[in-house]
C-alpha cells in the first residue's frame, strides 16, 4: 500500500510540474513569439480546443475526462 501511495504522490508531483511548465510555455510563446524548446504551444492548444468543439458531444465527454485528471 505504501508503494501505491508513493506512486500516486509522484504522479501528482509530475502532473503539477507539467502544468506549471505548460503555463510558462504559453506565457513565453505569447510574449516572445516562437521561442526554441517552447514551440507553438498556444497554436496547439487553440487547435485542441477547436477539434474538441468540432467533435460535438464526444468532444464534451473528452473535455470532462481531461478536466477530471486535473482535479
Amino acid at each position: 500500500m505504501k508503494m501505491l501511495s508513493g506512486l500516486s504522490a509522484t504522479f501528482n508531483s509530475l502532473t503539477s510540474v507539467v502544468i506549471s511548465l505548460l503555463g510558462l510555455g504559453i506565457v513565453t510563446s505569447l510574449v516572445g513569439g516562437n521561442v526554441p524548446f517552447v514551440g507553438e504551444i498556444a497554436d496547439n492548444i487553440i487547435g485542441l480546443v477547436q477539434s474538441l468543439g468540432d467533435a460535438g458531444i464526444v468532444g464534451l465527454v473528452a473535455a470532462i475526462i481531461i478536466l477530471g485528471f486535473y482535479k
